[in-house]
Order: structure tokens, then sequence, then C-alpha cells
């Protein structure tokens, strides 16, 4: 059975590496939302689209902003949000911008009814967070590896995400954790509700990743979910 997917992304950030057309064409993340269409066309049965160019949501209430993104969430069971250099504008409130509110509908229990009239309602989505590689073809942006451990460590730099997506990234209740020798506090294990993969490592193997985001999904009691931008 296929998989109904929503990705949220910001359609219109150009800091990313070039993936499509020739090499003096600017690219966006969008043309990364393509890419994934042509990945998953086989796998699942829908791909539905984040914001459009130009949307503005700054002069909309709670409940028109639902009205425009309920169809394009409420049938889906995987939400994926595109993490891109610029995706997150600093000088706008998180409320004023389209991701946080889809992330945090793609989080909510919805009730509708069905075609029989029937009250139904949805699960909190399965999530994964792809990470964009930059202009210079990095990720070091948000995430990168240092060995003052001795094992060695993966970092993700959430404080520059919107607060809910930070919120629900190391939110397991019980944390298998140790300290770092800098001081830093390192996880173990699935540690997020939203978890993060590189772009690269992702398209090598995106069932893997995308089953991992359904395993984590029936064990959401074991993670303390933030719903509200």
């Amino acid at each position: 059975m296929g998989r109904k997917i929503f990705i949220s992304y910001k359609y219109g950030d150009t800091d990313v590496n070039h993936i499509v057309g020739e090499w003096y064409e600017t690219n966006r993340v969008r043309d990364y939302v393509d890419k994934l269409e042509e990945y998953l066309k086989d796998k699942s049965e829908h791909i539905y689209k984040g914001e459009s160019e130009g949307e503005d949501l700054s002069h909309l209430s709670d409940e028109a902003i639902w009205n425009q993104l309920k169809d394009r969430i409420r049938d889906s069971s995987l939400t994926i949000v595109l993490i891109s250099k610029n995706m997150k504008d600093i000088f706008v409130a998180d409320r004023e911008q389209w991701i946080p509110w889809e992330i945090s509908y793609s989080l909510k229990e919805v009730s509708r009814k069905n075609s029989s009239g029937q009250s139904i309602t949805s699960k909190t989505n399965a999530m994964l967070a792809i990470v964009i590689p930059d202009r210079s073809n990095d990720y070091s942006y948000y995430t990168y590896n240092k060995s003052c451990c001795d094992s060695g460590c993966r970092v993700l730099d959430t404080y520059k995400l919107f607060d809910i997506i930070k919120a629900n990234m190391f939110n397991i209740k019980t944390p298998n954790t140790s300290d770092c020798n800098d001081g830093s506090k390192v996880y173990y294990g699935e540690s997020s509700y939203i978890i993060s993969v590189k772009w690269d490592d992702f398209i090598s193997t995106p069932e893997y990743y995308i089953d991992k985001a359904y395993e984590i999904q029936d064990n959401i009691d074991l993670y303390k979910i933030c719903k509200e931008v």
C-alpha cells in the first residue's frame, strides 16, 4: 500500500546545491521536491506540496490557516520537512511563516467525517527531516561531526530551526545520554520524534529512513510531543 506524504519546505530558498539544469541556472528547494517525487513515485500514493512562492499568512486567523492546510495534510500519514539554510526568516515570527503551521497540523490528531458520514480521527503523522546541502554542497550550517568524544558524535544545530521543530527533537521522555569531553550532552538511540537525515544519505536508501519514521510513530508514547506553534 502506498504511503501518503506531505512535504513542508521553503519554496524559494536558493541557497542550495545545484541539482538540476545547466550549471549557471539557479536552483531552489522546490527542485529538491521534484527530485523527491521521482524517488518516491513508485512507493507513495501522493506527495502533497508545501507553501507556494509568495504566499502570505500574516493577515490570516488560525482558522483560515487551517482551512488552507487541512486538505493538504489531513489525508497524509508522513510529513517530510526539508531543512534548508534559509528556511527560517529570522525577522518574521514563527506564527507568520507557513512551515511551523504545517508541522503543527501534521502532529495534531484531527477529527473529520469520512464518505459514510462517520467521524474519524487522524493519527499524529510520522515525521522526517531531510537536510538539504547549501550552495557549497555543505551541511555544516545545520549538522556536522565532532571528535571530542572517544566515539565521536553528530551535532544538530537545532537552535536554527523553528521552535516547533526544535521542540520535537531530543524529546524522548527517558533519554539515554552521556557527557561529552567538552561538557555537551550526547544522546543515544532514537532520541527525537523528528529524526534528521542528510539528503545524500536519504536518497541512497529512502525506504530505510521512511520506515524508521513510521517505527518511531508506532512508539509515539515514548516522546513528549509539542503540537502548537
